[in-house]
């Protein structure tokens, strides 16, 4: 049994990882070393390797991805029949939320003009600003991301309505629980809108013109999903028609933004570069790397693993 490993693991961490399954060959590598030939010599492969790699495998038994997003994975003829994908869902969920809250704030209290201002060295007031407290937010994708941003938001005092893909059980830090097909009746009611959305075809451009006229005058959308989940010309239409009011982005269609788009000087944006995620935050890179320990040991047992993909969907499959 091979395992092939492209996330950084510390010597420790490599430990751990070796005594669940210690009669596998271990190979750590970068991903700036993976190859097609060293993917398709592994039995197991943890961390995001290239799809077209995997194509044609013969001996993968087993996937972990680094990532919650499974784009590209799930695609006919890449992951070998009988074998799983499985995700780190669990793993984002602090660091990016908090990133939210930041790119909200600076959106709410003017942050970003006021920065402007520093660097022309001009001490100007930007007029007048808007509060979490007693507004009302919209989360649209309420997973492990999206469940953590709306906590935060309830704690700070905001009215939260949450969107989920299938009926379940309402958390406690939402108000109002619905399934996508009620997003047009509420679209109207929230100040704050979160996309924590994957990409997939149903969610492929799901923001257009038609929902942001939906929306109120003061609100901000976020999104740190995938970029594609908004159609980017029309909302670079609605920031500067003035239909809503600010847009906190860390992920674009297309990306890179290339640096002459339009977005860019869209009044009320805020653009950071998909960098929420990621192994910025050291918690959220051992989140990751305890997911992998734990599933290869369930796989060692043949225990059903955790954060396994629904191929159909590129969803975790719930309860799994």
């Amino acid at each position: 049994m091979k395992v092939l490993v492209v996330i950084p693991l510390n010597e420790k961490e490599k430990e751990k990882l070796q005594s669940k399954m210690p009669e596998a060959e271990y190979i750590f590598i970068s991903t700036k070393e993976i190859t097609d030939e060293i993917v398709k010599s592994a039995d197991i492969i943890i961390g995001n390797v290239p799809p077209q790699y995997i194509k044609g495998s013969r001996k993968l038994k087993w996937l972990q991805l680094n990532s919650a997003g499974t784009d590209g994975y799930c695609e006919a003829g890449v992951i070998p029949k009988g074998a799983y994908l499985t995700n780190a869902t669990g793993a984002y969920g602090l660091a990016i939320s908090e990133h939210m809250l930041g790119m909200l704030l600076e959106i709410k209290k003017k942050l970003n003009l006021y920065y402007m201002n520093q660097m022309k060295h001009t001490w100007k007031d930007e007029g007048n600003v808007t509060s979490i407290e007693g507004s009302t937010t919209l989360i649209v994708g309420l997973g492990n991301i999206g469940g953590d941003f709306a906590r935060k938001m309830k704690a700070l005092g905001s009215y939260t309505i949450g969107i989920k893909r299938t009926k379940g059980q309402k958390p406690e830090y939402i108000d109002e629980l619905y399934t996508m097909e009620a997003l047009d009746d509420v679209l109207p009611k929230a100040n704050v809108v979160a996309l924590c959305l994957p990409g997939t075809k149903d969610t492929y451009h799901l923001f257009n013109k038609d929902k942001f006229n939906l929306m109120r005058k003061d609100a901000i959308i976020l999104n740190v999903g995938r970029g594609r989940s908004i159609c980017t010309e029309d909302l670079c239409d609605a920031l500067e028609g003035g239909i809503i009011s600010g847009a906190g982005l860390d992920v674009t269609e297309p990306e890179p933004l290339p640096d002459e788009h339009r977005l860019w000087d869209a009044p009320g944006v805020v653009i950071t570069p998909h960098i929420s995620g990621f192994f910025h935050l050291p918690e959220t890179l051992r989140r990751i790397v305890n997911i992998s320990i734990e599933n290869l040991e369930h796989f060692k047992k043949q225990e059903p693993l955790k954060n396994i993909v629904d191929f159909n969907t590129g969803y975790r499959i719930s309860g799994k």
